[in-house]
């Protein structure tokens, strides 16, 4: 058996992803909560403040989550008037999300968010870059 891959707690990768992962979404929660959003709900607005309007299609593939997952979200967006949903007048199928002006306007309150979680990761631009790029492997290569 390989020493690399044993059953003890502290040599399992997805344990350190999963502790990481609670305590970041823990440090972002009183910072939405000032916002009113959760952090799903500002996944997508990050989509939707880079690209503006887009196919709800194209926010599920850019949050990899499915159309049972991200309308709950998109609702409660709508229903605190950060959103819409439109139908696209060439293709009745196709709704595209935008944002409202309350939500255009809530991106410069959120600008605070960032560098308060950067601070308390601690971690060097390089570091940073280099976490980020080896998440990304890890997500393609075990998505595959």
């Amino acid at each position: 058996m390989d020493d690399e891959f044993t059953l003890e707690l502290d040599d399992q990768l997805c344990f350190a992803l999963y502790a990481a992962s609670r305590v970041i979404t823990a440090r972002y929660r009183p910072l939405l909560d000032d916002l009113g959003l959760t952090y799903p709900q500002y996944l997508v607005l990050l989509v939707l403040w880079e690209r503006g309007a887009v196919p709800v299609k194209d926010l599920g593939a850019a949050l990899q989550l499915d159309y049972g997952t991200l309308s709950p979200l998109l609702k409660r967006l709508e229903a605190n008037g950060l959103v819409r949903r439109e139908r696209r007048p060439e293709d009745e199928r196709s709704v595209i999300v935008a944002l409202t002006d309350d939500g255009v306007a809530l991106r410069e309150r959120a600008a605070a968010v960032p560098p308060v979680i950067g601070d308390a990761m601690g971690l060097s631009k390089e570091q940073t870059a280099q976490l980020r790029g080896l998440l990304r492997t890890l997500t393609d290569n075990v998505s595959r």
